[in-house]
C-alpha cells in the first residue's frame, strides 16, 4: 500500500464566533470557552478554545489525505501542549514516519509562531 508522505494542511483562525458556533454544535458551554470574566479568574487567564475543535483540524487533514477506507482505520493519540486562545491562527498537518506500518506524526501549530498546540500520532491499522 502507498500512503502520502505528508498530510494536507488544514487551517483555522480562532474567533469568538467560531468558539460560539462550536459550543452550540457540541453543547459544551463551559465558561472557560465563553465567558472572558470567568476565564480571567482561572489558571488559563483568558478564554481558550475547545480542545476538540483543534483536534478536529487533525481529523480534517487525515480526511483530505487518506482514502475513506484508510481514514476509518485511524487511531489518533494526541496530547495538548499549549492552550489555543482567541485570535490564534492554527494549521494542522502530519508526516509519515519511516517503517513498515503507516504511522503519521501529527500536529496543530500556530500558523504565525510555529508553536505546537497539539502533538501526537495517527496510526492506521492495515
Amino acid at each position: 500500500m502507498s500512503f502520502p508522505s505528508e498530510l494536507h494542511a488544514t487551517s483555522l483562525v480562532i474567533t469568538p464566533a467560531a468558539i460560539q458556533a462550536y459550543a452550540h454544535l457540541t453543547q459544551d458551554f463551559n465558561p472557560i470557552h465563553l465567558d472572558p470574566e470567568f476565564a480571567a479568574r482561572t489558571p488559563m487567564g483568558s478564554v481558550i478554545a475547545h480542545g476538540t475543535m483543534s483536534i478536529g483540524l487533525i481529523w480534517q487533514s487525515l480526511a483530505k489525505s487518506l482514502t475513506a477506507k484508510d481514514f476509518l482505520k485511524v487511531k489518533l493519540d494526541v496530547r495538548f501542549v499549549k492552550p489555543v486562545r482567541l485570535k490564534d491562527s492554527l494549521v494542522s498537518g502530519g508526516r509519515l514516519q519511516a517503517g513498515d506500518h503507516p504511522v503519521y506524526d501529527v500536529w496543530v501549530k500556530g500558523a504565525d509562531d510555529g508553536e505546537e498546540r497539539i502533538v501526537g500520532t495517527a496510526t492506521l491499522s492495515v
